[in-house]
């Protein structure tokens, strides 16, 4: 059964509508892309996956072995969030917090699940750092950490190589790669339609009357890849 699977969704906010019948599925060890144009809805759609933002029409509907709560998602930064006043430990803890409801503290197998994730990602010796003083490619490790720390199954991530540079933004493509290998399915959001087609198994180009979902093998020989990549369209 698919982890996750739309029917004629459509999404907006404020009254407006930006994706309209949209069809997808997203299964174990799958690895999606959402690319397009900017403001076409990449973004809004994620959220609205997420119960972030309320669906327009259609259905989302989640296997009966995902939890909603208990899904990893890495959203875009802000300003602010990058100056945040925690240490590394505390932002990779607070992955756990669906799992603590009301308790006011986190047990010991919540510490050690986030010492095991910072430690996959060779983050742990900077454990009681300050998240603020890191560079760029250390604080999207510790937001992946405690993206992992929600979840085993499913992993959202929006625009995660945004401002990076190169070399840590293959770094940080192959860390998702290895996750993805192991299982874990992972819906992305991503201007980078080249590393995109790298990594992804799976690509869903939103381009208003002429949105594509399919293997990525399928978006290559596609009219809609062509022209978004400026090749000439296949017959």
């Amino acid at each position: 059964m698919a982890y996750i699977k739309c029917q004629n969704l459509s999404v907006g906010y404020a009254g407006e509508t930006l994706i309209e019948n949209i069809n997808f599925e997203v299964h174990e060890h799958d690895y999606l892309c959402i690319v397009g144009e900017n403001g076409v809805g990449k973004s809004t759609l994620m959220k609205t996956l997420l119960g972030l933002v309320d669906k327009k029409e259609g259905n989302v509907e989640f296997g009966k072995n995902i939890n909603r709560k208990e899904v990893g998602y890495l959203p875009q930064q802000t300003a602010l969030q990058k100056d945040f006043p925690a240490t590394v430990m505390e932002v990779v803890l607070s992955g756990n917090l669906s799992k603590i409801a009301l308790r006011p503290f986190y047990r010991k197998k919540e510490k050690e699940r986030a010492l095991l994730e910072m430690k996959k990602l060779k983050i742990n010796s900077l454990a009681s750092r300050s998240y603020r003083e890191l560079s760029g490619g250390q604080q999207q490790r510790v937001l992946l950490a405690r993206a992992l720390c929600a979840t085993e199954k499913i992993l959202f991530l929006d625009e995660p190589t945004t401002g990076l540079d190169p070399q840590v933004t293959k770094e940080f493509y192959d860390m998702l790669k290895e996750l993805n290998k192991k299982g874990m399915a992972i819906i992305m959001v991503s201007h980078d339609i080249k590393n995109a087609l790298n990594y992804a198994t799976h690509i869903l180009h939103l381009e208003q009357e002429n949105d594509f979902f399919g293997t990525v093998e399928e978006y290559k020989k596609s009219n809609v890849s062509n022209m978004f990549l400026g090749g000439v369209a296949n017959d």
